[in-house]
């Protein structure tokens, strides 16, 4: 009777571990949100599918890069779709050859990013009145004989420089640049709060036709909207890189990830993501529109959806593409 009742036991037990560790365990997806507007967008095109189409529940999870970084390691993020790979290497590199997340698909590769200039500060803009202000300027290092360009109105005997915001990866490689090109000579290292005040600081300067100078990235609205020049920087060399950061960025393959157990737990959803792909020019449409028109991430989103059907449709199947263009009517 008590080997019976053993043996029950241990089926049962078998079974409960069996049960947790399967595809049937993952009843809700979480997805990393680090706080830009592309990845915020991206985030709610694929929980759409998700939803919609596979029948999963989703949410996010919001932090820094770095910390939903390492939640997507440790599992309590299950996928990212805008993991910004040679922006956090080594550490992507090392997620990657340990087997602790898996990478599922090329978002996109057409990306830059690096110190901008509105154009008209090297060129003038004859429309706006504006006469050039720096015409010789051209690449990073340059910067250092403008300080009176780019005044910092906080400290009017050296110019001021806008790096990353505050907790970003870029932030510290842009203060190593600093020391590199031997910036902090002539210029203020000023790191923002936040991408919204960076943003709000760059809108403020050019409406106004001032000059401004600071990290920014494509694909955003405000690339896409503004006329910015990207400053030069001699062609990237991983060497030099690890060494100085005196190199233009490196190649930033744009990845969907997901956590290792992710392709057991959801197996449907884990081929739909092999095949998310878009573009800088994709994305920043959403961006762009979403900006001109006063809409959150989410709603720009259903509208990048309804007009690129096109697009996501080719990442599913037929009658999950019926499931979502039913629910976005």
């Amino acid at each position: 009777m008590k080997k019976t009742i053993l043996a029950i036991f241990s089926a049962l037990l078998l079974t409960m571990l069996a049960a947790c560790g399967g595809s049937d365990e993952l009843e809700t997806i979480t997805f990393a949100d680090a706080g830009w507007d592309s990845i915020k967008v991206h985030n709610y095109i694929a929980q759409t599918i998700i939803e919609e189409g596979y029948g999963f529940k989703t949410e996010t999870t919001t932090g820094s890069t770095q910390a939903t970084f390492q939640g997507l390691i440790e599992g309590d993020i299950n996928v990212y779709t805008e993991v910004w790979t040679d922006n956090i290497n080594p550490a992507y590199d090392e997620a990657i050859e340990n087997e602790e997340i898996v990478k599922l698909s090329t978002n996109f590769a057409d990306n830059v990013q690096g110190l901008y200039v509105p154009t008209y500060v090297i060129e003038g803009d004859e429309e706006r009145g504006i006469e050039p202000m720096a015409p010789d300027l051209k690449t990073v290092e340059d910067l250092k004989k403008y300080p009176d360009v780019f005044e910092d109105p906080e400290d009017p005997d050296k110019g001021r420089i806008l790096n990353g915001p505050s907790g970003w990866t870029v932030e510290e490689a842009i203060s190593k640049k600093f020391e590199t090109y031997g910036l902090d000579e002539t210029m203020n290292n000023f790191i923002p709060g936040s991408d919204s005040a960076l943003v709000a600081d760059l809108v403020n300067h050019y409406e106004k036709g001032e000059p401004w100078v600071g990290y920014y990235w494509s694909p955003t609205w405000v690339t896409a909207k503004y006329d910015l020049t990207l400053l030069e920087e001699p062609e990237f060399d991983q060497d030099t890189w690890d060494e100085t950061k005196g190199t233009a960025f490196p190649p930033n393959d744009v990845v969907v990830a997901v956590h290792k157990d992710f392709p057991e737990q959801a197996p449907d959803v884990t081929e739909f993501l092999k095949n998310y792909e878009t573009s800088t020019e994709l994305t920043e449409t959403a961006l762009k529109y979403m900006n001109e028109n006063d809409m959150t991430a989410e709603e720009a989103g259903k509208w990048w959806m309804q007009e690129y059907e096109d697009v996501w449709t080719s990442w599913v199947s037929d009658d999950i593409a019926e499931k979502v263009k039913n629910a976005l009517k």
